[in-house]
């Protein structure tokens, strides 16, 4: 992706909310909030001030006016330029059209699941499952409310989108603990053999590597072919 003199999602979200119409911060992130946006993207109230400073410093945007409410501070009013709307404009279009790699919190733990005990991963992934599924449960409901509302679904497919997320990794996880405990996983056995020998032997797991016929049998002889950085 392109790399943005405003990086932060946040800023995104600060232009796209000014493009309908002039607002202070204090309204953006309550629009924000609201429309249910912070579940898309970070609302950080207390980055929100140094985001729209950064925005307005790039011109971006630009103050319009300032206004005070009976005994409140005054408040900045801000509306976006025609560079913050080209922005905006090219921002988007690069969150549509072009795929990142993302990086996972979940894909980052699964790397080095062996380093648990396989009783105590599928504990953690079942405890995990459960919030899952009760985020899904609450967006379905959310999604049937908004639909009896007959309120038009183009403003919230976002929301869709990350059902589907939520929905593909329970499904996965859900199978992947199933496959841990049957043993049907491929590995599970070297898995639980080398906690066993490391638990009642005290052999290290980079002792093991070393020759791991010797503590595998046969069936592991491919792991003499990886490389000696691989171990």
């Amino acid at each position: 992706m392109a790399r943005r003199r405003v990086a932060n999602p946040l800023a995104f979200a600060v232009l796209g909310s000014l493009s309908e119409r002039p607002m202070h911060p204090y309204e953006i992130s309550t629009m924000l909030r609201a429309r249910g946006k912070d579940q898309s993207i970070k609302v950080n109230y207390g980055s929100l001030y140094s985001i729209v400073a950064s925005l307005e410093k790039h011109g971006f945007i630009e103050a319009r006016e300032t206004v005070r409410e009976g005994n409140r501070p005054e408040r900045t009013i801000y509306q976006i330029t025609d560079a913050g709307q080209a922005e905006f404009t090219d921002w988007l279009s690069e969150l549509l059209g072009t795929p990142t790699r993302e990086f996972h919190p979940l894909e980052a733990g699964l790397s080095y699941l062996p380093g648990l005990q396989p009783e105590r991963a599928m504990e953690l992934l079942e405890q995990r499952l459960k919030a899952i599924d009760t985020d899904i449960e609450q967006t379905i409901a959310t999604h049937e409310h908004m639909a009896s509302m007959d309120f038009p679904r183009i403003f919230w497919v976002e929301s869709e989108f990350r059902l589907a997320l939520l929905r593909a990794e329970s499904s996965y996880i859900h199978q992947l603990v199933d496959e841990i405990r049957t043993d049907e996983l491929s590995g599970s056995h070297f898995w639980r053999q080398a906690w066993k020998h490391y638990l009642e032997d005290g052999i290290s797991p980079a002792e093991q590597l070393k020759d791991p016929v010797k503590y595998f049998g046969q069936d592991f002889a491919w792991m003499k072919a990886m490389p000696p950085e691989a171990r």
